[in-house]
């Protein structure tokens, strides 16, 4: 029987075909002995089919808690007893917050909201941001805003954003384990109003909220056959007050695995860093991951969590000679 790297070798780094999902579940079986071995294919796959680029953004959250709905890791929802409230961010921090983004080097600002999705009120105030922004920072700017209708993928894109996500989070399969008021294929419909609109669409999930490797192969399949321009991964950092605030975060060696697994199964697909990595893997993991597929990251903080400090991600991206995509290649 072929070895599953050997064949990975041949298949997706010299031919560019992605791993299928019973591959992607063989690579995720692998033992901690291979994890070295896999991180450098997944590093060679994603510079041969990306180059050495690393895309930088930033978040800000708009509208902070007071979400109606149950996602179980998620510390916004109003229906749990965790401690974010309800919050309003006005234009000129907004503003404020793009220009910080822009000095790191980032070419991407993202705008996010806990809605289920935008009421007029929100999208009222996002297209003021947006020409706010516009007029004072060179920066692409996505958003994340819930799942939509078309028209308000139309009112988006009519404002010039330029990526939209939208978290599939999950395995299809384990997706009503997580959240149970609104169902994966209504999240996957937005993303394909949001492609069919010519916007960006960037899609990805949190790993290690109770699925099996199964689920997680099952995961980036998915992700796959939605050919998303961009996934970030989340590793759970489990928030006190939400369902899913006593599970164990996942080891680091795991979430490594599975980096390297979704680089083979998304060789041509931007890999970001996310929520979760600090607390996760630390350092070394960081430097490890970026060495091992990653190919994007989101620097400061995160909605409700604390990333690491700015300059701490810029330098190690100097120190293992990755260049930050420059804003002109994106435009």
């Amino acid at each position: 029987m072929t070895d599953i790297l050997d064949l990975a070798r041949e298949q997706v780094l010299d031919g560019g075909v992605a791993l299928d999902q019973a591959q992607t579940l063989q690579v995720l079986q692998l033992g901690d002995d291979r994890l070295d071995e896999l991180l450098a294919l997944a590093h060679e796959v994603r510079m041969k089919w990306n180059g050495p680029d690393v895309e930088v953004e930033g978040i800000i959250s708009l509208k902070t808690g007071g979400c109606p709905e149950d996602c179980h890791f998620c510390s916004q929802s109003g229906l749990f007893t965790s401690p974010v409230r309800s919050a309003w961010l006005d234009i000129p921090n907004l503003v404020e917050a793009a220009k910080q983004t822009a000095k790191s080097g980032a070419t991407e600002f993202c705008i996010v909201a806990a809605v289920r999705g935008p009421d007029a009120r929100l999208l009222a105030q996002v297209a003021a941001g947006i020409e706010a922004i516009r007029s004072e920072v060179d920066i692409q700017i996505a958003c994340s805003l819930g799942m939509l209708t078309q028209e308000q993928v139309d009112q988006l894109a009519a404002m010039g954003v330029h990526r939209y996500n939208h978290n599939l989070e999950t395995a299809r399969s384990h997706f009503p384990n997580v959240v149970t008021t609104h169902t994966w294929e209504e999240r996957r419909s937005t993303l394909e109003m949001v492609r069919a609109a010519g916007m960006e669409v960037c899609s990805g999930g949190i790993l290690g909220m109770g699925e099996s490797l199964e689920q997680r192969a099952e995961f980036a399949a998915n992700l796959a056959e939605l050919n998303p321009h961009e996934v970030p991964l989340n590793f759970l950092n489990p928030r006190p007050g939400t369902p899913f605030g006593d599970l164990e975060v996942l080891p680091a060696t795991e979430a490594l695995r599975a980096v390297a697994a979704f680089r083979l199964a998304l060789p041509r697909t931007m890999l970001r860093f996310a929520g979760g990595s600090e607390i996760t893997l630390g350092d070394l993991g960081a430097k490890k991951g970026i060495l091992g597929g990653i190919n994007a990251v989101i620097v400061g903080n995160y909605l409700t969590t604390l990333g690491r400090p700015v300059e701490t991600d810029l330098d190690l991206l100097v120190e293992l000679q990755m260049p930050i995509k420059a804003l002109n290649a994106t435009l």
